[in-house]
């Protein structure tokens, strides 16, 4: 069996139906920045996104997309504070869902061009079930 300490960082892999969507999305929308990409006849197929010390692999799909993708599954990132990704998503008129605190945490959910559900979350000692009430636009 191998080490614990050889596994590194776990990071998802999506299948997108529009690159130049997903891109718009990741990078000018939620700030992502790209680490590492793949060129094929001089079209980006594939690339690695990183915020802070999360990752994403994004490649786009040469096959019919399917209709529900990552159906039943979330990526959760786990950040220093929920609320300001929820404020810069939404600043940069991202669809971000009001902040709620669940299992300690607020959480911000929201979904990319292809459907993909992304949590953001940090910890709290905010009372179980509070619904944020603050402007989306704080000043």
């Amino acid at each position: 069996m191998a080490s614990a300490t050889n596994v590194q960082q776990v990071v998802p892999f999506f299948m997108v139906s529009n690159m130049e969507a997903s891109l718009r999305f990741y990078v000018e929308g939620l700030g992502f920045e790209m680490a590492n990409h793949w060129i094929d006849e001089g079209k980006l197929r594939w690339c690695w996104l990183k915020l802070g010390g999360a990752a994403l692999m994004l490649q786009e799909s040469r096959r019919p997309f399917p209709s529900h993708p990552g159906e039943g599954v979330s990526i959760n990132f786990i950040c220093d504070d929920a609320l300001a990704i929820y404020h810069e998503a939404k600043s940069r008129g991202i669809d971000a869902s009001t902040p709620f605190v669940g299992n300690a945490m607020w959480v911000t959910m929201i979904r990319d061009p292809d459907g993909y559900k992304l949590d953001f979350e940090s910890s709290t000692d905010v009372p179980e079930e509070t619904v944020y009430t603050g402007p989306a636009f704080p000043k």
